[in-house]
C-alpha cells in the first residue's frame, strides 16, 4: 500500500483538476493551476509554452475539436517539489466518429504556492482506437 503524503495528496488533487478542466474543455480551470509564468513543454522536442496567455491560446485550440473526453492518471511518484504521472485520455473528434486514444507520462514541479511552474509531457496517441 502506497503512503498517503501531503504532497501525493497535493499532487492527486492537482492531476484531478487537470483532468476535470481538459473534461469540462475549461482553459480558464486548468489555467488555475499554473504559475503565471509556467512552462508547458506539449511534447518534449516542442519549445515550452511560457505564460498563462500561451498556455490558454494552446489548451483552447486542442479541445475545440474534441468531444466526450475522459482522463485518468496513475501518480508514480510525489514529493514536495515535483510529481511524475502515467495518463490516458480518450475522446471523439468533433468532425468524425473515430475515437481518440492518449497515453502518456508527465512531469508537474510546483512553486511555493502549490501552483505548477513547469508541466513536461511525453505522449503517442492512436487514432480510431477502440471505445473503453
Amino acid at each position: 500500500m502506497k503512503q498517503v503524503t501531503p504532497a501525493r495528496r497535493h499532487f492527486d488533487g492537482w492531476l484531478r483538476s487537470y483532468g476535470d478542466a481538459w473534461e469540462q474543455r475549461d482553459s480558464a480551470a486548468a489555467l488555475r493551476l499554473f504559475s503565471p509564468d509556467a512552462s508547458y513543454y506539449w511534447t518534449p522536442f516542442d519549445p515550452p509554452l511560457v505564460g498563462h496567455a500561451a498556455i490558454a491560446e494552446a489548451l483552447s485550440a486542442a479541445t475545440a475539436s474534441q468531444r466526450d473526453i475522459r482522463f485518468s492518471y496513475e501518480i508514480l511518484c510525489a514529493d514536495a517539489g515535483r510529481g511524475i504521472a502515467a495518463w490516458s485520455a480518450y475522446f471523439a473528434r468533433l468532425d468524425t466518429p473515430a475515437a481518440v486514444r492518449v497515453e502518456g507520462v508527465l512531469s508537474a514541479e510546483w512553486d511555493d504556492s502549490g501552483n505548477c511552474r513547469r508541466f513536461r509531457e511525453w505522449w503517442h496517441l492512436v487514432e480510431g482506437a477502440p471505445a473503453v
